[in-house]
């Protein structure tokens, strides 16, 4: 067995590697660091991802979404160990992952599968779990041309575009006024940013369906962010498809539809006068 780690490029992860390096030493398991784009803490011998039983992931929501792209080509589970907060990733705080390793070694865990945005351009090909932004790099506008399977849907001048899965849309997606499609919803979403006049709500398409966008920057160019990590694409043509179920999540229990996360952590709340009333109620 081998397990890869991802890890916060500069968060307290101390104690939770430490249990790690002795589970892994203690089982006669191979421990090895899959290194991330732009991080260069070194914990562990490097080491390929293919190779990989299991990723662990220690840090936060940014460290599991660093790994589950990193184990997107080869389907490799991911567990995200929360040092900090507990976020809508991480199956299990850090003082719980001797036990979290314990409980997939022995096959009690639940899969929770994702899609996954894969990204084709004349630079290559990408994958994306939240989001796909195509912004202007300063100032000016820059247009996009939207079309769904050859199918054009609009062509918007503004700050850009942002196509975010069922995960992704409690994001960048959410914030710019798109929906929120509950998880395993079959669709993906695609959110103008500050559009400049004409009618183009967000777009949700189907999950079968192929969206292409064609960029015409400004002058003064565009940027391009997978998972919030920019990238240095100056291509202005990109191919987008959601593939379902492209990658796995460890969890010990039922996600559900990500509606109770998102309420616990305060993206989503109620109305004050519902609020209001249920303290009228506790009080009398």
């Amino acid at each position: 067995m081998r397990v890869g780690l991802v890890v916060h490029p500069t968060r307290d992860i101390a104690g939770a590697l430490a249990t790690v390096q002795r589970w892994t030493a203690e089982h006669g398991t191979e421990l090895v660091q899959l290194m991330a784009r732009g991080n260069h803490r070194e914990v562990a011998p490097p080491g390929d991802v293919d190779g990989c039983d299991l990723v662990v992931a220690l840090g936060g929501d940014g460290t599991v979404l660093a790994a589950l792209r990193a184990g997107a080509g080869s389907g490799t589970p991911v567990l995200g160990v929360a040092c900090g907060s507990l976020g809508a990733l991480s199956a299990v705080p850090g003082a719980g992952v001797a036990d979290a390793l314990e409980r997939y070694r022995a096959g009690d865990w639940t899969p929770r599968r994702l899609p996954a945005l894969g990204i084709t351009s004349d630079g290559g090909e990408d994958w994306a779990v939240n989001d796909l932004v195509v912004i202007r790099h300063g100032a000016g506008q820059i247009m996009t041309a939207v079309a769904a399977d050859g199918e054009l849907y609009a062509r918007l001048a503004g700050d850009g575009l942002v196509i975010a899965t069922p995960l992704g849309s409690s994001a960048y997606s959410m914030a710019a006024g798109g929906p929120v499609l509950a998880m395993g919803t079959p669709a993906y979403v695609c959110t103008p940013l500050a559009p400049h006049g004409g009618s183009a709500p967000p777009l949700v398409v189907g999950g079968d369906a192929r969206i292409t966008l064609d960029v015409t920057p400004g002058f003064a160019g565009i940027d391009v962010e997978i998972d919030g990590q920019r990238r240095p694409h100056t291509d202005v043509q990109y191919r987008v498809e959601l593939h379902r179920d492209r990658l796995t999540l460890v969890t010990f229990d039922d996600a559900g539809r990500g509606l109770t996360g998102l309420r616990r952590r305060g993206l989503i709340t109620d109305s004050p006068r519902v609020l209001a009333r249920d303290a009228r109620g506790a009080r009398d």
